[in-house]
C-alpha cells in the first residue's frame, strides 16, 4: 500500500529526510500549543460556575436597559438567552414593546403594604390586615395565602420559569424574589426547586448553551460562542456534536446520522431479509425458508404451497409440476419488489459492513494505545540517537481522527448517493460521477489510514536506529498525508456534494487537523470593581432533568480524550448560598 502516499498532488506534503520533517507532524504539539492560546470558541460551563455564566448575561441587560434582576431575567427567558435579538428588537421597537411583549409591566413597585388597615383579597374574599397583602408590578393586590397557593400550584406544574398574575386576563410575570419569599415561608423544597428552575433556564431555554449528552452525566454544560454547527470536548472527555448533541459525526449531517441510527437500531434490514429469502405459509402466515430444490414447500403446520407462487397446494408432485396447480404467469409487480428488496439490502450489507469493520478497529487501536505507549518509554529509556518520539503519539492520535471519519463517511456515502434523501436532486449520471470522486478519495484514504495503522503496531522498540528513523519518515508522511487526504473529502463533501444541492438543511462540522476542540473553562467577565448583583437565592447546585435521548445506544462509538484537565477551585458567595466557581479570580473571591 506504500503507493497510496506516493500520488503526484501529495508529493509536496513528504519528507526524505530528518530537517525536513521538523515542520511535519512533529510540531503538532507546537501548533496546537499556539492555536490553544487564542480565544476558543466553545466554553465548559460546570456546576458551580453555571450561576455566575447567567449572572454574566443578566448584567449585560441590567446595563443596557438600566433595569432589575428580576426584569432582566424575564426577559432573557422570553427571548431564549439571544442578548442580540433582544438588543435588536429594543433598537427597533423600543422599551415598551419589548416589555409588554415578555409580560413586563412597571406601573407598581410589588412589596407590602405598610398599614395596618384591612384589606379585602378579591380571590378568597376574606378580609386580611394590609401587610398580608402582596401587589405585583402590574397592580394585581392579594392576600399572601392565595399567592402563596398559586405560586405552589405554578411551580407544581413546571411554570416557575415564568408565573404569571392569577389575576384574569393579566399576563404580567411575577416578582421572583416575592414569589420565592412566600413559598419558602410553607414549602422551602419548592422554594429550593424554583431556584434551580431559573437558573438552569440559561440551559434549557438557551439555543447557543447545551448539557454535555455524558451518561452518567458529568454535569457540565457547553455553550457555543459563535458556530453551532461543531463538534466539542468537554472537560470530562465526551465528544459530541453541539447540533443535536449526538456522539460526533462528521462527516455526516445531523439528519444522516439520525437516520443511520435508527436503521442500524431497528429491524427495517430483518424485514428486508426476510422478504428475500422467505415466503409467506397461505395458511398460517409465517415465513417460511426453502432448505431444498423441490418447488414443493411443506410448512410446520403442515400446508403445502408452492414456492414460486406462493399459492396453497397438494402433496403430490414430480420434480417439474404440481398435481392440479400451475403458476407460469409472470406478476411484474412482485418481481419488482422482490428485486428492489434484495438490492436495498445487498446495498445497506455494502456500507454497514464497512462501517462495522473500521468502528471496530477503531476500539481495538485504542486498546492498542497502551502498548504501543510503553513501546515509546522502553525506546525513550534505550541509547538510540533519536531521543523525541512525539512522532508516534502525533501518529496515533491521527489514526483515531481519521479512522472515526472513515467510518462515518460509510454513513454519509449511503444517504448521499441513495435515494432516500437525495432523490429529485441529482439525475442518475450526476449521482454516479459524484459517487465516483467520492469513493476514489474515500479509497485512497482508506489506503493510507491501514498502512499508517501497521506502521505504529511495527514493534519499534527492538529496532535499530537506521530502521528506527526510517520508520519515523514513514509514520510522519503517512500522517501528512492522512491530513491532506481528510481535508479533501471535506472540501469535495461541502464544496461538490452538499454545496450543489438546493436544500440547506445537510450541514456538516468542519474539519479540524487537531482533532476536535477542547472547550476552554469559563470565566466570568466581570470587573472586580463593581460590585455583585444582588442576590437573587438562587442556588448553584443543579441536576440534569431526566431525558429519554440520555441513553447511549450500544452501537455507539465514544472517543474520549486521553487528556482530563485538572479543575481549579475557587468560590462564589452571595448572601444567601455559597458556590464554588471554578474560574473566578482569587482577588475577587477575597474580596467577597
Amino acid at each position: 500500500m506504500d503507493d497510496y502516499y506516493t500520488a503526484a498532488d501529495e508529493e509536496d506534503c513528504y519528507y526524505s529526510s530528518d530537517h525536513e520533517s521538523l515542520g511535519g507532524i512533529d510540531n503538532d504539539d507546537s501548533d496546537f500549543h499556539s492555536a490553544s492560546s487564542k480565544k476558543s470558541s466553545t466554553q465548559v460551563i460546570t456546576q458551580e460556575s453555571l450561576l455566575a455564566a447567567q449572572r454574566e448575561d443578566l448584567m449585560r441587560v441590567m446595563e443596557l436597559l438600566s433595569i432589575k434582576e428580576h426584569h432582566a431575567r424575564t426577559l432573557l427567558i422570553h427571548y431564549q438567552w439571544d442578548i442580540e435579538k433582544l438588543t435588536s428588537v429594543f433598537v427597533e421597537k423600543g422599551k415598551d414593546s419589548l416589555f409588554s411583549a415578555a409580560g413586563i409591566t412597571t406601573l407598581f413597585d410589588s412589596g407590602s403594604f405598610p398599614s395596618s388597615s384591612n384589606m379585602s383579597c378579591d380571590v378568597c374574599l376574606e378580609d386580611v390586615l394590609a401587610d398580608q397583602m402582596k401587589r405585583m408590578d402590574c397592580g394585581h393586590c392579594f392576600c399572601n395565602t392565595c399567592w402563596t397557593e398559586h405560586f405552589t400550584v405554578q411551580i407544581n406544574e413546571g411554570q416557575s420559569k415564568r408565573i404569571r398574575c392569577m389575576a384574569h386576563k393579566c399576563n404580567a410575570i411575577c416578582d421572583e424574589d416575592v414569589v420565592r419569599k412566600l413559598v419558602s415561608e410553607k414549602r422551602p423544597d419548592l422554594a429550593e426547586k424554583f431556584d434551580r428552575f431559573l437558573v438552569e433556564s440559561y440551559i434549557e431555554d438557551n439555543k447557543m448553551v447545551k448539557w454535555c449528552p455524558s451518561t452518567p452525566h458529568c454535569g457540565n454544560a457547553i455553550r457555543a460562542e459563535d458556530d453551532k454547527l461543531c463538534e466539542v470536548e468537554c472537560s470530562c472527555g465526551l465528544q459530541f456534536c453541539f447540533s443535536c448533541t449526538c456522539q460526533a459525526h462528521s462527516p455526516c449531517s445531523c439528519l444522516m446520522w439520525e437516520l443511520w441510527r435508527k436503521k442500524c437500531r431497528d429491524e427495517s434490514e430483518t424485514v428486508n431479509w426476510i422478504t428475500v429469502h422467505t415466503k409467506l405459509c397461505p395458511k398460517c402466515s409465517k415465513p417460511v425458508e426453502k432448505n431444498g430444490g423441490c418447488n414443493l414447500v411443506k410448512c410446520i403446520c403442515g400446508q403445502y404451497f408452492c414456492w414460486l407462487c406462493g399459492g396453497a397446494t397438494g402433496r403430490e408432485h414430480t420434480y417439474r409440476s404440481i398435481a392440479g396447480h400451475s403458476c407460469g404467469r409472470y406478476e411484474d409487480d412482485k418481481e419488482r419488489q422482490m428485486e428492489r428488496a434484495k438490492r436495498d439490502l445487498d446495498r445497506y450489507t455494502h456500507y454497514h459492513h464497512r462501517y462495522k469493520a473500521h468502528t471496530d478497529s477503531s476500539k481495538l487501536e485504542d486498546k492498542l494505545r497502551g502498548k504501543i505507549l510503553k513501546k515509546v518509554s522502553k525506546s525513550e529509556k534505550k541509547e538510540l540517537k533519536l531521543k523525541d518520539f512525539t512522532w508516534v503519539t502525533n501518529g496515533l492520535n491521527r489514526l483515531f481522527r481519521s479512522r472515526r471519519i472513515l467510518s462515518y463517511s460509510y454513513a454519509f456515502a449511503y444517504y448521499m448517493f441513495g435515494e432516500e434523501l437525495f432523490k429529485d436532486e441529482m439525475s442518475s449520471e450526476e449521482r454516479e460521477m459524484k459517487k465516483n470522486l467520492f469513493e476514489d478519495q474515500q479509497q485512497q484514504l482508506e489506503g493510507n489510514v491501514e498502512k499508517l495503522s501497521q506502521l505504529l503496531e511495527e514493534p519499534f522498540d527492538d529496532f535499530s536506529d537506521e530502521k528506527v528513523m526510517d520508520v519515523r519518515i514513514h509514520v510522519i508522511n503517512l500522517s501528512v498525508a492522512v491530513d491532506s487526504l481528510c481535508k479533501k473529502m471535506y472540501e469535495c463533501i461541502e464544496n461538490d456534494l452538499l454545496g450543489s444541492l438546493q436544500s440547506g438543511i445537510h450541514n456538516i462540522a468542519p474539519y479540524s487537523s487537531k482533532g476536535i476542540e477542547q472547550a476552554a473553562e469559563f470565566h466570568a467577565s466581570w470587573s472586580s470593581s463593581k460590585p455583585p448583583l444582588e442576590s437573587s437565592g438562587t442556588s448553584g447546585e443543579t441536576s440534569r432533568p431526566e431525558r429519554a435521548s440520555g441513553s447511549r445506544d450500544s452501537e455507539e462509538m465514544v472517543y474520549p480524550s486521553p487528556h482530563k484537565r485538572p479543575r481549579r477551585e475557587g468560590s462564589f458567595r452571595n448572601s444567601k448560598v455559597t458556590l464554588l466557581d471554578l474560574n473566578l479570580p482569587a482577588d475577587f473571591i477575597d474580596q467577597n
